[in-house]
């Protein structure tokens, strides 16, 4: 899959063009800054819509290649669309559920089927595989449940087959689960990013599902609805705020010729929540334009232009162009870059020392900035503050630490009172604009690592014991509290960084182990935010990434940069960021020129 239809398909095309929102329409103050995905998030993927079937091939090793493809699609007919592999006297041992009862367990393989002939003509087919996920009737992929790591399959020839040298086959032993492969998850489903409201019902926040791309076009607001009535997945319920209890769909979602109507049972149905719908609608469904009714038990509450609701609500603010700096001999130096923008460090020149490693965020017409510094034992503390730029007043003060992570700015609607995460000591800690670090519970234990924050601002990844994590965070009362963590599951491990690189995407950097290699090598991989995706952008590094930074609010391309064996890097194109790109530095007089590190973006 080509890196501009991946980020089509995750929903995450945010343009810098510094559109901001205008309210909601009831007039609450609630703000909603920065556009969000402006293509057809529910696309079909490359066109394909029906798994193969089981005439496909006569191949043991791809005809249960096709099998792990058979359940995706229309959930109602995935049984019956299974059972065509197995044998008619075998199909019991495939216990057949119903309704909501109907998972699939998604399982990623660590290599190609294992196919061992038997002497009677039957084969036993065996598959390594990692358990990715658990594929939900509401669209969500859910933590995995089964802990296999192989499956093993009995195939024989069909008693119908007419080709003695080459017979159609049947499955007649199987696992009693309904497996699909991570990959059917592209192939057959579309990608949606469904919006829930945060607790202040001030910002967005977004949720992906899948819907089979078989699922005709009509029927998307249905789902897209019954999505949002049913709520949030479940490590992202503490962030966010679900639609009022009893809202339900009153039939299915009717339109044409650009003319929607939904019709609804929605207790306290006022013109506020009405039209916070209104904008969840909009958002969730970025592939239609036109007018849309929202009826309360049939009777018309509100029409909204949904193409018009977008333009008057955006959803992110990415103001500008990104700046790229890093750390030069302790101190922040902007990049030059050719065809990129650079400006002057937002640090005062006080401030600009023993500097390890930095966050520069803008917020309004202010920066802020948090600067991890070094004392002269060679410990650790935290340092905040913010201004029009460059900032010169910094408080601090707090306690020293052997080492720091690199910290993260929540990206918050109230310029006055910032928030950010830090790791230190292997916790997690929130700092505000006085650099006051307070400990975060995680109710997950282990070491953690890294943090990474999202564009807007109520999720986080965590490295905790070298595993990767997702949760929502709450601001309520302007007081950091994070969910429950939500581990993903990745071919990597030992991992060290990690950053996001759109609005559902991953970027994270670990130890990677690889079939016909017999020793772990450092790689740079990106993932969805549910774990489904697990893809690799850079093998044989050749060194553990110790710093990683991406600019989230790309259109279309991952932008990020890193840290190995202490130079820089950049992914556009793979290679060292050179000392003649470090601006404002004065070459050393016959000494040996420093390598940039900690690099990092402003936008």
């Amino acid at each position: 899959m080509s890196r501009r239809l991946l980020a089509v398909l995750l929903g995450g095309v945010l343009l810098g063009t510094g559109l901001t929102g205008c309210g909601i329409p009831d007039n609450s103050g609630v703000q909603v800054d920065g556009r969000g995905p402006a293509a057809e998030s529910g696309s079909l993927n490359g066109g394909v819509v029906e798994p193969p079937t089981h005439t496909a091939s006569r191949d043991p090793k791809e005809f249960i290649l096709n099998y792990l493809q058979a359940a995706a699609g229309e959930r109602e007919q995935a049984y019956e669309r299974v059972k065509e592999f197995i044998a008619p006297g075998s199909r019991s041992l495939l216990r057949e559920k119903h309704g909501s009862e109907i998972t699939l367990t998604v399982v990623r393989l660590w290599e190609n089927p294992e196919v061992t002939p038997n002497s009677d003509g039957s084969s036993v087919v065996k598959i390594k595989v990692q358990q990715v996920g658990v594929l939900r009737t509401d669209g969500s992929l859910a933590p995995p449940v089964a802990s296999e790591t192989e499956y093993q399959f009995t195939l024989r020839p069909a008693p119908s087959s007419t080709d003695a040298d080459d017979p159609e086959l049947l499955i007649t032993d199987l696992p009693n689960v309904l497996l699909l492969n991570d990959e059917s998850l592209q192939k057959y489903y579309g990608i949606h990013t469904i919006y829930f409201w945060n607790s202040d019902q001030t910002r967005l926040v977004p949720d992906q599902r899948y819907l089979p791309s078989a699922v005709p076009g009509e029927r998307r607001v249905t789902e897209v609805v019954r999505w949002l009535a049913g709520g949030p997945s479940d490590w992202l319920a503490q962030g966010v705020i679900r639609l009022p209890d009893g809202t339900q769909l009153i039939n299915n979602a009717t339109g044409a010729n650009g003319h929607w109507e939904v019709n609804l049972n929605m207790p306290g149905a006022n013109d506020a929540r009405l039209g916070r719908l209104a904008t969840q609608l909009a958002w969730s469904l970025p592939e239609l334009d036109g007018q849309l009714d929202l009826k309360i038990q049939n009777q018309k509450r509100l029409t909204v232009d949904l193409k018009q609701e977008r333009l008057t609500h955006p959803v992110y603010l990415v103001s500008g162009n990104p700046e790229r700096f890093s750390v030069y001999d302790g101190a922040i130096h902007p990049l030059s870059l050719p065809g990129e923008v650079s400006g002057p460090v937002p640090v005062g020149p006080a401030a600009n020392k023993r500097i390890i490693s930095a966050a520069l965020s803008r917020s309004g017409d202010k920066v802020l900035a948090a600067l991890v510094v070094s004392g002269s034992d060679g410990r650790q503390r935290l340092l905040a503050g913010s201004g029009p730029g460059p900032v010169t007043v910094f408080n601090g003060g707090g306690p020293w630490y052997k080492t720091l992570g690199r910290p993260v700015w929540l990206r918050s609607l109230d310029p006055q009172h910032p928030h950010g995460l830090v790791v230190a000591g292997g916790d997690l800690y929130r700092f505000d604009g006085q650099a006051v670090m307070k400990p975060v519970s995680l109710g997950v234990p282990g070491k953690v690592t890294a943090v990474a924050a999202s564009l807007e601002g109520h999720r986080i990844a965590l490295i905790i014991d070298g595993a990767l994590y997702v949760a929502a965070v709450n601001l309520d009362g302007g007081v950091v509290t994070v969910g429950q963590p939500r581990r993903l599951v990745t071919r990597m491990s030992d991992l060290s960084a990690v950053d996001w690189g759109t609005e559902n995407q991953l970027i994270f950097a670990g130890s990677e182990e690889r079939p016909g290699i017999y020793e772990r090598r450092p790689a740079i991989y990106e993932t969805s935010v549910d774990g489904a995706l697990d893809t690799a952008l850079k093998r044989d590094i050749g060194a553990r990434v110790t710093h990683l930074a991406a600019y989230s609010g790309s259109s279309t391309d991952l932008v990020f940069m890193y840290e190995a064996n202490k130079v820089a890097y950049r992914n556009t194109p793979y290679e060292p960021i050179k000392r003649e790109q470090v601006l404002d530095v004065t070459p050393p007089a016959g000494g040996k020129a420093s390598n940039p590190t900690a690099p990092f973006f402003l936008y």
